[in-house]
């Protein structure tokens, strides 16, 4: 996966001067299993790649209709902890929520952003040199069929929706720049370097 190597080359040679990022993207079929996961959570993989990666969490799935935003970020220099971010992430996602007039929540015991008991939003960072990589994942308008094949984020026949379940014409594009928007406040940038694309 280019994107994640990319990240931990922009981790490994950053300097207490190099600014935050924020990449925007999406991904091809994928189920990345994080360094916690456990292969019994993948119940069928079929001509899905299956990626062990270095974030945290369990096994979920990336595809196209799903937008990836990777926050690159000095939570040293920020002043933030790990709890910190994670919560900071939630609200953030919850909020772009809220301009759709959906009510979403938070779980203290399972990280991500829920509707009901249906999750939306996951979360799965790593922290490196008192630095962050990885980020979340918000489903807009994708298959959501290769959830079935796993258990998302090591939960047995958790329930997983999307934006278009409830909202008809859902554009990514207006998604990524209202959740961009909500994070760059949130977190208290004045000034973001946004990437899209890889």
């Amino acid at each position: 996966m280019p994107v994640w190597q990319a990240m931990q080359t922009f981790t490994e040679q950053r300097t207490a001067d190099t600014a935050d990022e924020l990449w925007l993207l999406e991904h091809e079929p994928v189920f990345t299993m994080g360094r916690n996961a456990n292969k019994e959570h993948i119940l069928s993989s079929a001509d899905i790649p299956v990626i062990p990666i270095d974030r945290g969490g369990q096994v979920t799935y990336h595809g196209p209709g799903q937008l990836i935003i990777y926050l690159l970020i000095d939570i040293k220099r920020r002043a933030l902890g790990v709890r910190k971010l994670v919560t900071l992430i939630e609200q953030s996602i919850i909020r772009t929520l809220n301009e759709y007039q959906l009510t979403a929540h938070a779980k203290q015991e399972a990280p991500g952003v829920y509707i009901n008991d249906a999750k939306i939003a996951a979360l799965g960072l790593r922290i490196k040199k008192g630095c962050s990589f990885h980020g979340l994942s918000l489903n807009v308008s994708m298959n959501l069929r290769p959830f079935k094949q796993i258990n998302p984020c090591g939960y047995k026949e958790l329930e997983v929706i999307q934006l278009s379940d409830y909202i008809e014409n859902i554009q990514i594009t207006s998604v990524q720049q209202k959740l961009a928007a909500h994070l760059s406040k949130n977190i208290g940038y004045k000034k973001v370097i946004w990437k899209e694309g890889f």
